[in-house]
């Protein structure tokens, strides 16, 4: 007598198109992510590294706007403030381009050898200075627009105040400001990753961005667009010294924030520990 024969293998369930991407899935994902925007040729780059500068402007002109003549109080005005500015973010990771404190993350990827030193730095360069253009060429086209002129200039008035505190940190406040936000930039950019649609992209940004404007921290890619602003329409003390000034001690912040704080943090948690 034959004997039974095996019962049929379970079949696999298939994977939830709703469920979040586990935060294992996530670095691989962005270290896939990092070799390649390591490896993408230099003009496309920079051409999206342009369009990331002018992307967090325009973030940075709807925060103006909403900060005018905000009368919620301190707390609620800036977190709605953070919520618009949030636009700058979100045009960057569904509409497509490169921005130099989201890309702290490929440090994952280098972490790992996938690329080398000069790669990561290449791009870091390139998007940087792409970001500075594109961010530069925002705050010309707003400044001729007139858009400043708002509310009876209440927004020009606005836009040079921000421009005066920003300039007014000190070298330590500075560093530390960028230090935490790009914690919280490289996080959204991380809980992005972990979304499956365009929807909850957005939300995972929007909390995380509204949290470090709200905070008052700095990200070296929005000061290229609020202080040359600033400059236009004559802020005190805003001068290209100052903006150097006060670019020099974010963007170290920045990358530490975002390359240590989050990248090699979540590389030691979830890829080299599990080698």
């Amino acid at each position: 007598m034959a004997p039974p024969a095996d019962p049929p293998p379970s079949p696999v369930p298939a994977a939830n198109p709703f469920d979040a991407y586990a935060p294992a899935e996530i670095a691989r994902r962005v270290e896939a992510q990092g070799v390649a925007k390591a490896r993408l040729p230099a003009l496309p780059v920079f051409v999206l590294a342009l369009l990331g500068g002018a992307f967090i402007a325009f973030g940075a002109m709807a925060y103006t706007l909403v900060m005018t003549g905000n009368d919620l109080g301190f707390g609620h005005g800036r977190l709605l403030g953070g919520f618009s500015f949030a636009l700058g973010l979100i045009l960057v990771v569904v509409a497509g381009a490169e921005l130099f404190t989201g890309n702290n993350l490929i440090v994952i990827a280098w972490a790992e050898r996938r690329i080398t030193t000069a790669q990561l730095l290449r791009n870091w360069g390139i998007v940087y200075a792409g970001n500075l253009a594109g961010a530069v060429g925002s705050a010309l086209l707003v400044h001729w627009s007139g858009a400043h002129e708002l509310g009876g200039h209440a927004v020009g008035e606005t836009a040079r105040g921000i421009a005066h505190a920003k300039l007014a940190l000190d070298p330590a406040q500075a560093f530390f400001r960028g230090l935490l936000c790009n914690a919280l930039v490289c996080l959204a950019v991380w809980l992005a990753y972990a979304a499956r649609d365009v929807a909850g992209k957005i939300l995972a940004i929007l909390f995380p961005i509204a949290a470090f404007v709200a905070l008052g921290f700095e990200h070296s890619v929005a000061n290229m667009y609020f202080i040359p602003v600033g400059m236009l329409l004559g802020a005190e003390g805003a001068t290209a010294a100052a903006l150097l000034a006060n670019l020099v001690p974010v963007t170290a912040g920045n990358i530490i924030g975002g390359s240590v704080f989050v990248a090699l943090t979540y590389w030691l948690v979830y890829i080299r520990a599990r080698r």
